[in-house]
């Protein structure tokens, strides 16, 4: 299995955290982003997915919107609604888990339990 790459709807950097952080405070119904609603509390990364993240096999990687943009524009632009994950295979990236499957997710065990499904698909 090639490597995961995880897009968050959010774009990178200390200041749009902070404002991300303080919409999931005020407003977190409204979120665009259920992978960071997922694998972040308020603050920081949720206890649950990072035991899960550091102890995975699974090679990873987590790029924010303009980060994902500038890195696979060329070839992959406009071709994924974010948030979503992807798998690297060959220089070639292929969908995982949708933006619509993220959306009906609600708990970092709902989401490691699809990836561990995915995962037994994959390898077959």
């Amino acid at each position: 299995m090639g490597k995961m790459i995880f897009v968050y709807n959010a774009d990178s950097g200390k200041k749009n955290a902070l404002m991300d952080s303080i919409h999931k405070m005020i407003s977190p119904q409204t979120n665009n982003c259920n992978l960071c609603h997922i694998t972040y509390d308020v603050f920081t990364e949720n206890k649950t997915w990072k035991k899960f993240r550091k102890s995975s096999e699974i090679p990873m990687e987590f790029l924010h919107r303009d980060e994902f943009k500038k890195q696979y524009a060329s070839k992959f632009g406009a071709k994924f609604n974010l948030p979503v994950i992807l798998l690297k295979n060959k220089g070639e990236l292929e969908l995982f888990i949708s933006s619509n499957e993220l959306t009906l997710l609600n708990t970092p065990k709902e989401l490691i339990a699809l990836i561990l499904e995915r995962q037994a698909i994959v390898l077959g």
